[in-house]
């Protein structure tokens, strides 16, 4: 069955259709669209326009949403129902085999004074998942389908969860004033186009780790550790519970870290000189000499009740730095890499590329 849609005015107890205006419709949509891609469901960040594929053909719109899936986003125009469905399928095709860094060509291409993450990060509020295009979904924007369009969606998006949908429009005019009215073929919640992608997941999307960088979260506070203490006297810590010691106790000797108080920004880049020990009894170079951390006249405090559990102890880790900035220096740009553990493998090159900048560490 067709999808149709109508508008009345209502004026007192009396009901005036609306006419639809369709003539152009299809040639402005995919400047409605890229000004306002929300007017699909949800949330989108637009990253290009007609690109072109390695097989031939252009895709009309690329957009990420705020889990970086990528939509392939096709406009019917005058295209046979045989053509909108397997163009759209065959372009995703391509958009599945693109890494991360081929994503942000592409945005790049597209806004050459834009970053990808401090793009995503505005639109979405939110940092760039370590996985970028794990998963696609083919949207194909319309004034009308035929009866065969429209079989071959819903038993592609029904039958197989296939990530496919129509997203209808229609111009409607009233005294001067333009409306564009939106349904969709297939049910649409939104984030989603009523149907799994899971199906098309890649694991070839995550940016590639160099094998040295790792990020620290360094909980600065009046009440706790300090990272005048960390910064003067070379280590990073972490504890009051297994979680928050875990995955610091992960930071093997000679890696690089790019420590950072979370809602401040990075304040340090070093190496790491020694394992990962409790607090008390951690061992520092100060002054030429190896000494106990817990002797050093420390600003902050690192004991708490209950800590002569491992579990609850805190627990630091010994750093060389090769460069420090005050808390209140601390470095951030959007779209920066942030974590909630203590410790992470760094794979974000932007992260790296702008705090060594910052930093004026030549890499």
């Amino acid at each position: 069955m067709g999808v149709e849609m109508g508008l009345w005015r209502a004026e007192g107890g009396k009901l005036s259709r609306i006419v639809t205006t369709p003539i152009g419709l299809e040639a402005q949509l995919e400047m409605y669209i890229e000004s306002d891609p929300s007017i699909l469901g949800e949330p989108l960040l637009v990253i290009g326009r007609q690109i072109p594929t390695a097989h031939g053909g252009f895709i009309d719109l690329l957009a990420l949403d705020d889990s970086a899936t990528v939509h392939v986003i096709e406009l019917k125009r005058d295209k046979t129902p045989r053509e909108v469905t397997a163009q759209a399928l065959d372009y995703g095709s391509w958009v599945s085999t693109l890494s991360r860094s081929h994503i942000a060509s592409i945005f790049e291409n597209y806004k050459p004074d834009s970053v990808l993450e401090e793009a995503f990060a505005e639109t979405f509020n939110e940092t760039l998942p370590e996985e970028v295009n794990a998963t696609q979904v083919f949207t194909i924007v319309a004034a009308s389908v035929d009866a065969a369009t429209e079989r071959i969606v819903r038993f592609l998006n029904e039958d197989y969860g296939v990530p496919i949908n129509v997203v209808f429009f229609r111009h409607f005019t009233d005294n001067g004033a333009v409306y564009l009215a939106r349904t969709w073929l297939v049910e649409h919640e939104s984030g989603t186009t009523g149907g799994s992608a899971s199906g098309l997941r890649q694991t070839k999307t995550r940016e590639p780790w160099n094998g040295a960088d790792w990020y620290v979260s360094f909980g600065d506070g009046p009440e706790g550790r300090r990272w005048s203490d960390a910064a003067k006297y070379g280590f990073v810590s972490g504890g009051g519970g297994e979680w928050f010691s875990r995955t610091l106790k992960n930071l093997p000797i000679g890696a690089r870290v790019f420590t950072c108080i979370p809602k401040v920004g990075y304040v340090g880049v070093g190496t790491v000189t020694g394992e990962a020990q409790r607090f008390d009894e951690t061992m520092v170079t100060h002054e030429g000499e190896l000494v106990p951390l817990k002797d050093l006249p420390l600003e902050g405090n690192y004991a708490r009740e209950g800590d002569e559990d491992d579990n609850l102890a805190e627990w630091a880790v010994p750093i060389g730095w090769t460069a420090v900035v005050s808390r209140e220096r601390g470095f951030w740009r959007p779209g920066m890499f942030a974590n909630q553990n203590t410790a992470a493998k760094l794979r974000q090159q932007f992260t790296i590329e702008e705090v060594t900048k910052a930093f004026g560490i030549d890499e």
